[in-house]
């Protein structure tokens, strides 16, 4: 076949791209898993990477790799190995890894697909020919070392997942807060109406509700460190079936304290490994946090698209930026588009977590979880939506946004809950016959209460100032 290269492995001979990395099992893969069109994200091929440099380092030490079994490796050989499994978590082979996320359960053909890249670039690296058919860096024999898929992967995927939250999504977060906690400064002495149950309530300042918004940030940042927290636990070490068979019993701590090393992140070998290969309830665990963050983040940005509704016919207290035209028909619309934006990509992860759910309590029986590849997937796409939408949300709008002082205070004196002030004074019948009645005439209750004389004028402007009903009175 033009543009083919053979290649065999135990099934027999299969034929592969020319110039692929790649080999026979990842061919097979791509052939039988034409499914979505979607392959694993760069960042968790990147993870693979890390774990299979952490192992060479680990079966180094150990002195394995140079050892007494079948084809040992020389020092040359054992560095080209590492030099090989660098870039791969480098990211320099991305578009060698073509397998589809619906795979087999336990991520065995990307596994294999990770081995051959680093086999066949390691034997490049050496200056041989890495369309031989005999390895000298073989992929199983040296790249897989003292491992078995059913605890590599889940331990790449606990790898991606814990590095994206702390390199992408705690800062995306951390912006967020700080430029939500910088508007309620500035909007600090800004009075508008309170509403509950979508109903007018009582007065409070601008930056009050700008600082309740910033503390639900804050919470998602503690959020999305118990979500790492939560997968720091290794399987590496377990092989199979979490017995360890065919590996040194320091091996899963030498590659956990490695990775630890090359991350910067308090990775640890699992406490046992029969439940952290069969089990990915740590995963489960993480993505709940994930799912709640989720939540907050629709949350504030649908209430920010409330407070920025109008300009006319809204609420209109926020003026939210200007991005792009907002209708196809009606001339000058402008909409909320980074609110609806953010709001989209949260239902997608609180979507995703069903997906999460479901694979942690169906998919793990005896010793290991089936269900793995689109666990690792769709936990990466939720971190990476909340992280993308958080960052672009600060950049394009919440520290852009401006407050409309006039829309805010003519809310305030008109609002019928003003009367709940009068309460200590008159009490509560009195007060909500007022508030009856005000609506009724159209008056506000400043108006009523100066007609009626209901209090002295001093106590009267004393009672009802706005400021004061904003905080708790002696």
């Amino acid at each position: 076949m033009s543009g083919f290269r053979t290649e065999r492995d135990s099934m027999g001979e299969v034929q592969v791209p020319a110039d692929a990395y790649y080999g026979a099992q990842t061919q097979r893969a791509v052939e039988n898993f034409q499914i979505s069109g979607n392959t694993l994200p760069p960042s968790l091929i990147h993870a693979m990477g890390q774990v299979k440099l952490a192992a060479a380092h680990a079966n180094r030490d150990i002195g394995k790799l140079a050892g007494t079994g079948k084809n040992p490796l020389n020092d040359t050989q054992i560095k080209a190995l590492i030099a090989a499994a660098t870039e791969v978590a480098e990211g320099k082979f991305d578009d060698q890894f073509p397998i589809d996320v619906y795979q087999t359960g336990s991520g065995t053909s990307s596994n294999m697909n990770v081995n051959e890249v680093i086999s066949n670039r390691a034997i490049e690296i050496l200056g041989e020919d890495r369309f031989a058919p005999e390895k000298s860096v073989h992929p199983n024999d040296h790249v897989n070392m003292g491992q078995s898929t059913n605890d590599t992967f889940p331990t790449a995927i606990h790898v991606a997942v814990a590095s994206s939250i702390h390199n992408h999504l705690i800062p995306g977060l951390e912006k967020f807060a700080a430029s939500l906690a910088q508007k309620a400064k500035d909007w600090d002495q800004i009075i508008k109406i309170g509403r509950t149950h979508l109903a007018d309530a009582t007065p409070l300042r601008l930056g009050q509700e700008f600082g309740g918004f910033a503390r639900q940030l804050e919470l998602c940042v503690e959020r999305a460190k118990r979500a790492a927290a939560a997968v720091y636990e290794l399987p590496v070490g377990g092989t199979a079936v979490g017995s360890g068979i065919n590996t040194h019993p320091e091996f899963g701590h030498r590659v956990s304290a490695e990775l630890a090393k090359l991350t910067g992140i308090a990775f640890v070998e699992a406490a046992n490994h029969f439940e952290a290969n069969a089990q990915r309830d740590g995963l489960v665990e993480c993505h709940a946090e994930l799912k709640t963050i989720a939540t907050t983040l629709f949350n504030v940005s649908n209430n920010i698209r409330w407070l920025g509704s109008g300009p006319r016919c809204g609420f209109y207290e926020v003026k939210i930026p200007d991005l792009q035209p907002g209708s196809s028909i009606m001339p000058g619309k402008v909409n909320p588009v980074m609110c609806e934006s953010m709001m989209q990509a949260s239902t997608r992860v609180i979507g995703n977590d069903q997906t999460i759910t479901m694979s942690g309590a169906a998919g793990g029986q005896f010793q290991l979880n089936i269900m793995m590849p689109v666990m690792g997937f769709t936990a990466l796409e939720s971190i990476h939506l909340l992280a993308n939408s958080s960052n672009e949300f600060v950049r394009l709008c919440s520290d852009n946004m401006e407050a409309n002082k006039e829309a805010c205070n003519a809310a305030v004196e008109n609002s019928l809950s003003m009367v709940t002030s009068l309460n200590p004074h008159i009490g509560y019948e009195k007060a909500s016959a007022l508030a009856k009645e005000a609506f009724k005439s159209g008056k506000t209750i400043r108006e009523l209460c100066s007609e009626q004389k209901i209090l002295p004028e001093e106590t009267l402007k004393e009672a009802l100032d706005p400021m004061s009903m904003t905080e708790p009175q002696a």
